[in-house]
């Protein structure tokens, strides 16, 4: 059957019931390869009519399973064609950083992440890029699928050896932790990865996204489903984004929505100002939208760039002033005779703030640059605040060809931060005058606080994606069962271990003879009972004290060395009797039986004294 043929309309009726019964939509794939994936599971149960299969499914609820995983096939691997992955890393990831601020977020998209492999590949290559302490603070990667069962894989972050195979030796043992045979993604990294269920065809789209990738999903689609769910990667993509296809999809060169950065590897970026929503590249097929006819944009963009309500200036290659709004005219004093003069000539090249060092050091590295905090002095008036940003103009070839200056009025918000800080100092004094009463308070107020932090946090979260917020309701309650199942089995765990101290307290106390166990640095770690009553010295008066140090009738410094004997062997052990003051102040002789404390892996972990009052 081909995508042109009249539909099977007992085979529309099977995708309809997937639809209505468990909100899977797959009347956007291929006709071809869906049937016969469907055909292969009917096959598998033994049943030839599409009738008696939708009866099948209604007593058979395990049966949706097989037949999803039958349909989605999850074919995924770590640096998946290397070739383009390299590219990826050398090239693409490179420009993009230094279009952006040192401290501006990476959010990323890997749509179609089946069991996640492509998403930590992204993980490792940005941590490469940024360090991992940068890649904690800034990056954000949002990993999704249909797949229940994969995205629960991919959640774990555990392979194994054949599927790191690909996966250079030194990026393994930088960012995976090996456990019996199995190998783990970092956790500090881990939490930047954010795996959620999200439909292409139905679900909107992640937004305000730096680098989508959707690798060898669109084929599975038709062509209206191709350029239904590209219109909504026009959409996610914020200016200049980048988009990193699969080897086996395509983009025209005529396409309206992305511009190809390298063909061959199938990396694109986004083309500003195209209109969402129209398909302008299909994996096998172009579909040309002549709904909408744009005409001069050249007077468009004049007029935007004249009324924007934010004074900009562009200084061209050799430092003079090439363009000035409206806004920076009114704002600096500049005309149209400025325009062509030298940067160094005009006012505005110190004031409000010194600027040719700063385009000399947008133009050097290549980088976006954010002066907060400048203030104006103007004579007559009160101090004006502003952000300055100025961003790298970069032509073909990546070459910078200008440097945009942006002038973000702040003063309202400064004054604004003023009076909440004043208001706040107000506060304080208020807190202290009030402090000698709520001390009873005090550890349910910290404990609010740390809520409110938390909720604060995840508020931030969940405003940067509140586009797709409704489509995330079922993934947020199946993390929260996940949690709530991790936190009983914490909970067990803390009472299996309260139950293994209370079982050696017990052990410790029920022996007669005094026993002391000392860490690697001679601190007391256990003291029993018999140590009490043998020198009068409470458990929680020796604990934690040197053995040197503490005051009692044994004569500590001679059982120095075999103490330090026992800590460097871990096969020590030896008898000895001292001369000793018992804590009633008795001259009695004590045996001493001192021995090194093992760990399991059979390395000296510490020392046990037992003694024992002689006659």
């Amino acid at each position: 059957m081909s995508e042109r043929a009249v539909p099977d309309e007992d085979f529309e009726a099977v995708l309809r019931y997937l639809k209505e019964s468990r909100g899977f939509d797959f009347t956007g794939y291929k006709r071809t390869s869906l049937m016969r994936r469907v055909h292969h599971r009917m096959a598998q149960v033994g049943i030839e009519h599409h009738g008696e299969y939708i009866d099948h499914l209604q007593v058979n609820s395990d049966e949706f399973n097989a037949l999803f995983n039958t349909i989605l096939i999850n074919v995924t691997s770590f640096f998946r064609d290397a070739e383009a992955w390299d590219y990826l890393r050398d090239e693409v990831l490179p420009a993009l950083l230094a279009e952006r601020g040192p401290d501006d977020p990476i959010r990323v998209w890997s749509a179609g992440c089946a069991s996640g492999e492509e998403a930590y590949t992204l993980a490792m290559l940005l941590a490469e890029a940024l360090g991992p302490e940068q890649f904690r603070h800034r990056v954000k990667i949002y990993a999704t699928d249909v797949d229940d069962e994969a995205l629960a894989q991919a959640r774990q972050a555990v392979y194994g050896e054949r599927e790191l195979q690909r996966v250079p030796p030194e990026l393994v043992g930088k960012y995976f932790e090996a456990h019996n045979g199995r190998f783990a993604f970092r956790k500090d990294l881990r939490r930047a990865v954010i795996f959620g269920r999200n439909d292409l065809v139905q679900d909107a789209p992640i937004s305000r996204i730096d680098l989508l990738v959707c690798r060898n999903t669109l084929m599975y689609f038709n062509q209206e489903t191709q350029a239904k769910v590209l219109g909504r990667f026009h959409f996610a993509l914020t200016p200049r984004g980048v988009l990193f296809l699969g080897k086996a999809e395509m983009l025209l060169s005529h396409s309206r929505l992305f511009d190809p950065v390298e063909l061959k590897r199938r990396i694109f970026r986004k083309t500003n100002g195209a209109a969402a929503g129209v398909a302008p590249f299909l994996a096998h097929a172009f579909v040309q939208d002549r709904r909408i006819d744009l005409g001069g944009l050249d007077q468009l963009r004049e007029h935007a760039f004249q009324e924007s309500p934010v004074a900009q200036v562009v200084i061209a290659g050799e430092d003079v002033l090439a363009l000035a709004n409206r806004q920076a005219e009114a704002l600096f004093g500049l005309s149209a005779k400025d325009i062509g003069r030298p940067l160094r000539d005009l006012d505005l090249s110190y004031r409000p703030v010194e600027l040719r060092a700063h385009v000399e050091h947008a133009r050097d590295d290549r980088r976006a640059l954010r002066l907060k905090e400048v203030a104006w002095h103007r004579p007559g008036g009160d101090p004006v605040w502003f952000e300055v940003h100025l961003n790298p103009l970069l032509g073909p070839e990546n070459a910078v060809i200008g440097i945009s200056i942006v002038f973000h009025d702040v003063t309202t918000a400064r004054r604004l931060l003023d009076d909440l800080e004043y208001a706040n100092q107000q506060l304080e004094s208020a807190y202290e005058e009030l402090q000698s009463t709520n001390e009873e308070l005090e550890t349910t107020n910290e404990e609010l606080q740390s809520t409110v932090e938390e909720l604060e946090t995840t508020n931030e979260e969940l405003q940067s994606t509140n586009e797709e917020l409704e489509t995330m309701n079922e993934e947020l309650q199946s993390t929260n069962d996940e949690l709530q199942t991790i936190n009983d089995v914490l909970r067990d765990r803390t009472l299996e271990l309260d139950q293994v101290n209370d079982f050696l307290e017990s052990i410790l106390t029920s022996l007669r003879a005094g026993v002391i166990v000392l860490d690697p640095e001679m601190r007391v770690i256990a003291w029993n009972r018999g140590a009490e009553e043998l020198w009068g010295v409470r458990q929680d008066e020796a604990r934690g004290e040197h053995l040197l140090n503490l005051d009692i009738g044994l004569p500590v410094a001679e059982l120095r060395p075999v103490v330090r004997q026992a800590l460097g062997d871990a096969s020590f052990m030896t008898e000895l009797e001292v001369g000793a003051v018992n804590r009633k102040g008795r001259d009695v002789v004590v045996r001493v039986v001192c021995s090194s404390l093992r760990s399991n892996a059979g390395e000296p972990n510490g020392a046990i004294l037992v003694m024992e009052q002689r006659g």
